[in-house]
Formats: C-alpha cells, sequence, structure tokens
C-alpha cells in the first residue's frame, strides 16, 4: 500500500498513463456551454484527513461540477429535514439513465434517489422552501467547507442549461402532479440550474468533501467546539448512498471496479471518498456513454490497484 510519501510520484504515474486515453470521450454537448470546453484535460487533487494535500496535472483548473452539487444539496436537505426526507426520496439505485422520466410514472413522482435528476430537483424544492436565496446558501456552505471565499456560479452554463432543461422542467411537472414539488417548478428549475453550474477546481473539491472522510467533522473549524458539519452517523449514511446510487447507471460497474464511495459530473468531474483516510477529486471532461469522465475513472481505478484504498470502504 502506498504511504502519503509515494503519492507525488504515483500521481505522477497516473497522469502519465491517462494521456493515452484521449480521445475515448466525449464532451457533453447537450449543454451548449458545456460543448465549448477544451476536451484534452486532466487533474487529480488528494486531500488527506492529516492535512496533507496532493495535485497533479490540471488540479487547479476550475471546471462546471453539474451533478456532483447534488451531493452537498442532499447534505444540506438532510441536515435539515433528517429522516423525513425520505418520505419524498428514495435510497435505491435507479439502473437507469440519469435523466429518465420512466421510473417517476410507475412509482408515483417519488425518484429513486437524491443524485438522478429527478431525485435532485426534489432535494432543490426542499431547499428552495428554507431557503430565500438558494444558490447564496449552497455557496456559503462549499466556501466554509473548503476554505475559499471566492467560489461562484457560472452565469453563462446557468443560462445555457436552463435553456435546455426542458426534460427537467417536465420530471418537475410530473412531480408536482404528485404533490412531490412544492414549489413553482420554473423556480425549482431556476435554482436547479444555478446550482449545477458552480465552479471548483479539483484541490479545492477534495477540501470541500474531506469531512465525508472524517466522520462529518469539518477540518477548517479543527479545535473549535462543534467541528462537525455533519454526524458521523449521517456521514456512514451519504457514504454508502454514494456507494451505491453516486455515478448514475454506472453504480455497480464503480462499486466493483473502485470500491469507494463516488460522486460524478457530466462536467467530467468525480469525487471519491476514502473513510478514514482522504478525498480524491479528479477532472477530465470528455465522458463515457453513462456520463461518466473516462479519464476520471481510469484514474481512480489505478489508485485504488495501487493504494488498496478501494477495500477501506467495504
Amino acid at each position: 500500500m502506498h504511504r502519503p510519501t509515494d503519492l507525488p510520484a504515483l500521481l505522477a504515474e497516473i497522469h502519465h498513463d491517462a494521456q493515452a486515453l484521449f480521445g475515448r470521450g466525449r464532451v457533453a454537448d447537450y449543454i451548449p456551454a458545456l460543448a465549448e470546453v477544451a476536451p484534452r484535460q486532466f487533474g487529480l487533487a488528494i486531500a488527506t484527513v492529516d492535512g496533507q494535500t496532493h495535485s497533479v496535472g490540471d488540479a487547479h483548473t476550475p471546471f462546471s461540477l453539474q451533478s456532483i452539487t447534488k451531493l452537498f444539496t442532499f447534505v444540506l436537505a438532510l441536515k435539515l429535514e433528517g429522516d423525513a426526507l425520505w418520505q419524498r426520496v428514495g435510497r435505491e439505485p435507479s439502473g437507469a439513465a440519469f435523466n429518465s422520466i420512466v421510473q417517476l410514472e410507475t412509482e408515483n413522482g417519488i425518484p429513486r434517489n437524491p443524485f438522478i435528476n429527478a431525485g435532485a430537483l426534489v432535494i432543490t424544492d426542499i431547499l428552495t422552501t428554507r431557503y430565500a436565496h438558494l444558490d447564496y446558501a449552497l455557496l456559503g456552505a462549499l466556501r466554509r467547507l473548503a476554505d475559499e471565499p471566492q467560489l461562484h456560479w457560472n452565469p453563462r452554463v446557468a443560462r445555457s442549461e436552463r435553456e435546455t432543461a426542458h426534460r427537467n422542467m417536465a420530471m418537475a411537472y410530473f412531480m408536482k402532479s404528485h404533490g412531490n414539488i412544492r414549489n413553482e417548478p420554473e423556480t425549482v428549475l431556476d435554482n436547479y440550474c444555478r446550482q449545477c453550474a458552480t465552479e471548483m477546481s479539483c484541490a479545492q473539491l477534495a477540501q470541500a468533501t474531506l469531512f465525508l472522510a472524517n466522520d462529518g467533522r469539518d477540518l477548517s473549524l479543527r479545535g473549535e467546539p462543534d467541528e462537525h458539519f455533519l454526524s458521523a452517523d449521517a456521514t456512514r449514511r451519504v457514504n454508502a448512498l454514494l456507494l451505491t446510487c453516486g455515478a448514475y447507471d454506472a453504480a455497480g460497474d464503480f462499486a466493483y471496479r473502485i470500491g469507494l464511495p463516488v460522486k460524478t459530473g457530466v462536467g467530467g468531474g468525480i469525487v471519491a471518498i476514502v473513510p478514514g483516510v482522504a478525498t480524491v477529486a479528479v477532472w477530465s471532461p470528455e465522458l463515457d456513454a453513462k456520463g461518466n469522465s473516462v479519464l476520471g475513472a481510469f484514474a481512480l481505478e489505478r489508485l485504488v490497484q495501487a493504494t488498496g484504498w478501494g477495500h477501506t470502504s467495504l
């Protein structure tokens, strides 16, 4: 198993080997602003619970988080609602595409989990009821967790996403008809698209998710009376859902190949949690047919093979 002192050499090796995979995927083109992202980019960052950081490649280049933000909004909703949250969204893998509407028809407007689009819309609806300005509430949490006061969402990406959000709007109205969207669908979609347009770098994302590797403790508050961002029990439950539902309908494949709780996004980012050890954020914009980063998945698989980290979460 690689100790932290070996990580720089390992990351350099992964960075070098990943270059051979460029061209095997395509950038997300159904959101016009994302289609303009230069495809041949790769960054990887690791933040450890003992305060070390390691990075390689384009790890400090901001990118669009997209569905990775669903992790953070889910955590905010869980903190607010507790177990009442599960009356409106499920905890099961979907087995369907992240933007599928089919299951909503047979399951009475209750999405399978918080990480598919329908589930994330319900989470956004819950937070829209709680916060007058959800975008500022989310940014406030992310700025605290990443210890980075300049984080923002990209208005151009949000507008591009909102203008092409027809399927998401259909899902919102369908769930509204079942009483599972309480606010106006247009307002929920506005908030959802701003949320998805949040930008971070791999280095910032690894830092922002470190509480999930450390029993919910926010390391930026080390030594303060209440340094927990989330309870230890809730943290374990979040990680369980990330392991089973975090990679769209490729969640089973990710669990088999990588064995870590992950959340992916069509901006090309993936964040992985190594409980008790570290967080890993990787970004490369070229996606496979499931909407997950080709080079990102490769890098994580190589990393866990070299370190044995994939077994620590099971």
